[in-house]
């Protein structure tokens, strides 16, 4: 499958790109492979037995976050493999990202309600990836406006969303089901926007296209925190799936420039460091796009470029092994092209 010699010629014109990279993506889908893009694969029955539940941490006063885990979705631990936030207010409750079932959104309510009896009024989507998306119905449910970017649209009328749907109704069985649906937003944003609830102030940074054409970071100024969505993986490999790398790295200069003191990232610990953090992503990405850009100029084959390339930096990151050939494949791809 990952196979490329195929794919390699003197001339490729942009249209004939752009098709091989939706066939790409919908191959991902169709394997579960899209948004945290690598659930299954066949590891459902090796994930921890034991049910991992959601519990909220205190970052600051009034600020909270549940940690997903490093680890592939799947039926065992209901897809919880991302972080959600939530601020609580004196005139309610926000909430970042909705998790990845609607059973971990249920769970999320119910943290929510033993530590606050102010009800959830918002909710925002850092990007429309099905490990953060598919808890959204609950919130729907109880009367919270819902803000995403607008290209997010895109994704939720796309084939690829509802493959990616349909794989995880069998993958993540009985926690995703015919139950389960795409939820779009009440108010789609596409500029810097901000709101104040209780007098917590919400500043709305559009960062796509990156890992999403509809990345949107949600920074907590008079907190000094950034809430970066999966334009910050903490402590594991990235999924790059088909985003566009190298925008993706601009995304992480400009928000390295906000100077903000902890990030709550799209996976992994909250981080103290947020220099040391965000240079992590920054780097993986700059690797990939060195030593497959140079395979791609030069025309050599995938598999030989990627089996030469030098990974210990990050090959004892946990998900090199499910998630560096499949980065690695789709930079190859980008770089072709850009190189032409």
């Amino acid at each position: 499958m990952y196979g490329c010699s195929s794919f390699i010629s003197t001339v490729i014109t942009r249209a004939a790109w752009r098709a091989r990279r939706a066939l790409w993506g919908l191959r991902l889908a169709a394997l579960g492979l899209a948004g945290l893009g690598l659930v299954g694969l066949g590891l459902a029955g090796a994930a921890a037995a034991q049910t991992p539940k959601v519990e909220p941490v205190q970052v600051r006063p009034g600020l909270w976050m549940v940690q997903g885990e490093a680890a592939l979705g799947s039926s065992a631990n209901r897809n919880f493999i991302s972080n959600a936030a939530f601020v609580v207010t004196p005139d309610g409750v926000v909430v970042i990202d909705a998790l990845g079932s609607p059973a971990l959104a249920q769970e999320l309510v119910a943290a929510i309600a033993r530590i606050t009896p102010q009800p959830v009024k918002h909710v925002i989507v850092t990007h429309y990836h099905a490990d953060h998306i598919y808890g959204l119905q609950v919130f729907k449910a109880l009367g919270a406006t819902i803000t995403a970017h607008s290209l997010g649209q895109a994704y939720l009328h796309s084939e690829t969303a509802a493959l990616r749907l349909k794989a995880s109704r069998e993958e993540l069985a009985p926690w995703v089901d015919e139950d389960t649906r795409l939820v779009p937003a009440d108010r789609w944003v596409d500029r810097a926007s901000s709101f104040t609830l209780g007098g917590v102030e919400f500043l709305l940074q559009p960062a796509g296209p990156a890992h999403t054409p509809e990345d949107l970071v949600v920074v907590l100024p008079q907190m000094r925190v950034l809430i970066a969505g999966d334009l910050v993986f903490r402590g594991r490999i990235p999924f790059v799936g088909n985003a566009d790398s190298g925008r993706w790295i601009e995304a992480l200069q400009r928000l390295l420039a906000l100077n903000t003191r902890t990030i709550l990232p799209g996976h992994g610990p909250v981080s103290e460091n947020a220099d040391a953090d965000l240079r992590l992503t920054l780097d993986y990405l700059k690797h990939l796009r060195a030593t497959m850009g140079e395979a791609a100029r030069n025309l050599e084959p995938f598999e030989e470029a990627y089996a030469k390339a030098d990974w210990s930096r990050f090959d004892h990151l946990p998900l090199f092994k499910a998630a560096n050939r499949i980065n690695a494949y789709n930079t190859y791809l980008q770089m072709e092209h850009e190189s032409r």
